[in-house]
């Protein structure tokens, strides 16, 4: 599976109430939270994202609570990947079971220009190329297992598919 997009770069420790603010936890609806995702740390983030962007960060992205509206504000805005140096534990597996593709990457992508780099992500090698420069980075790849769930969008659509 392959992603391409504008990135969008955050720093380290970006929090769950950093990309959703708590005020806005009455609902679950993705399209409703992506109208505020970031906007207490970039009040211009939800105008700026489009449908099939990126967004890049350094580490421990997604620490703090594990509220699943996280991941879902990210998937509401269209953001087709994520990838950054490491992830809260608990959001990389809210991600993943939402059907959000995330990656970690060990290499320092806080070069990349938000807004103007274009990457191209390939789930199944883990690599990562960006369009602009012809650099390329590596991560993990996806486990199969769990490319078929980002594939059919996280896991009660996979359960669903399963059962019939």
């Amino acid at each position: 599976m392959n992603i391409e997009g504008i990135v969008w770069v955050l720093g380290d420790n970006i929090d769950t109430d950093a990309i959703i603010a708590a005020r806005y936890l009455s609902t679950v609806v993705p399209e409703e939270l992506a109208k505020h995702l970031m906007e207490d740390i970039w009040p211009e983030f939800p105008q700026l994202v489009k449908k099939g962007d990126l967004i890049v960060a350094g580490t421990n992205f997604g620490c703090g609570s594990s509220r699943e509206h996280a991941p879902l504000a990210i998937k509401g805005a269209g953001v087709s990947c994520v990838v950054a140096r490491s992830f809260a534990r608990i959001f990389y597996r809210n991600a993943i079971n939402i059907g959000l593709p995330i990656l970690e990457c060990d290499a320092d992508l806080k070069a990349l220009e938000s807004g103007k780099d274009r990457l191209k992500v390939d789930l199944k090698s883990g690599l990562i190329f960006n369009l602009q420069n012809s650099d390329s980075y590596q991560s993990a790849p996806f486990p199969p297992f769990m490319q078929e769930l980002i594939a059919r969008g996280g896991l009660v659509e996979y359960v669903k598919s399963r059962l019939g």
